[in-house]
């Protein structure tokens, strides 16, 4: 009886893992004939829970909605992760699930054993969280992404452009693509593949299928239509998501750029920029890299912060605008006498 309640448990704890399994896999992972994985089914209809099953030789079996949230079965880090997330989200930072990400907090806490309750409450009292200063994200818009993604089937969304904002921007395309504006145009297909949480902002890397290319999307842009489309396989994305957000919304937003020689190392350079960029190599102690801000002004600024020595090669309005800053902090310097 106590294998058969351990099956049980794992089984549906299988079934919160993913929206659907075929039945001989399900049985092969818990180890287990095809005719027992039926008997543990009807066994947990019998307990309360809505296991929805497709006969066939291609059938399978998914938990359903039920009038009861079924209990969660999580391990001490899924329980620790959740409870630091929940915290997380309570901060601020998408909008309208403040006040019930306290109220899960708190169910959570109640039921967590001492020596994770500890756990979590450490990590609590270590770090500060401070909210605002990005555009704030509609959690439904998130779920439905995030169900898309799961699902594995086509996202249908409208999508508001706008232009870059800053020397690393925020204008989503890869190769250059040229900005949306906010006028009427068809809702965009894409096959989801991952939300990016970076820096203020959430974003979406997809497979644009009108643009035949990957992409990445501000979700906070983003407004999705029902239903969505039909199941695709995935594709393999040729780098990590979280790389091609940082790559992608950088230097594609750029619509000022300049060649600079840098008297430091093409290593020193790669540390200091906000997004990845390989400088071309002159010595140990020289590089060029191509560098690009909304403005000549706002990259003069940023120059700055490298704190090296740089020639500008070929952007006199960069030239006369280091010479602007340069006579401004001049200035300043001078009535300290």
């Amino acid at each position: 009886m106590l294998e058969t309640s351990v099956r049980l448990l794992r089984l549906l704890a299988l079934l919160q893992v993913r929206r659907e399994w075929a039945g001989a896999e399900l049985a092969g992972r818990l180890g287990v004939s095809t005719r027992t994985l039926r008997a543990d089914v009807e066994r947990l209809r019998g307990l309360g829970y809505p296991v929805e099953g497709r006969p066939g030789v291609a059938g399978g079996y998914r938990l359903g909605a039920g009038g009861e949230l079924p209990p969660l079965l999580l391990d001490d880090e899924e329980a620790v992760a959740v409870a630091v997330g929940l915290r997380t989200a309570a901060a601020g930072g998408v909008a309208g699930i403040e006040e019930t990400s306290v109220r899960a907090l708190v169910k959570l806490e109640q039921v967590l054993p001492s020596r994770l309750r500890h756990r979590v409450r450490a990590v609590a009292g270590a770090t500060v969280a401070v909210g605002g200063g990005g555009p704030r994200v509609d959690a439904e818009v998130l779920t439905a992404i995030a169900s898309a993604i799961r699902d594995r089937e086509r996202l249908r969304f409208d999508y508001a452009g706008g232009s870059g904002g800053g020397v690393w921007g925020d204008e989503q395309r890869d190769g250059g693509e040229a900005a949306q504006q906010d006028d009427v145009r068809p809702p965009r297909v894409v096959e989801p593949h991952r939300l990016v949480a970076w820096g203020r902002r959430w974003y979406l890397v997809a497979w644009d299928n009108g643009r035949e290319g990957w992409r990445t999307f501000r979700v906070d842009r983003m407004h999705p239509r029902t239903p969505n489309g039909p199941r695709f396989v995935p594709r393999e994305l040729p780098e990590d998501a979280g790389e091609f957000v940082r790559r992608s919304v950088g230097k594609a937003s750029w619509h000022y750029r300049a060649r600079i020689r840098v008297a430091a190392s093409s290593l020193y350079v790669r540390n200091r920029m906000p997004i990845p960029i390989e400088p071309q190599v002159i010595d140990d102690n020289t590089c060029i890299v191509e560098m690009g801000s909304d403005d000549p002004h706002q990259l003069a600024l940023w120059l700055g912060l490298l704190d090296a020595d740089f020639e500008v090669l070929d952007a006199p309005e960069l030239a006369e605008a280091v010479r602007a800053v340069g006579d401004r902090y001049h200035r300043v310097a001078r009535a300290f006498g």
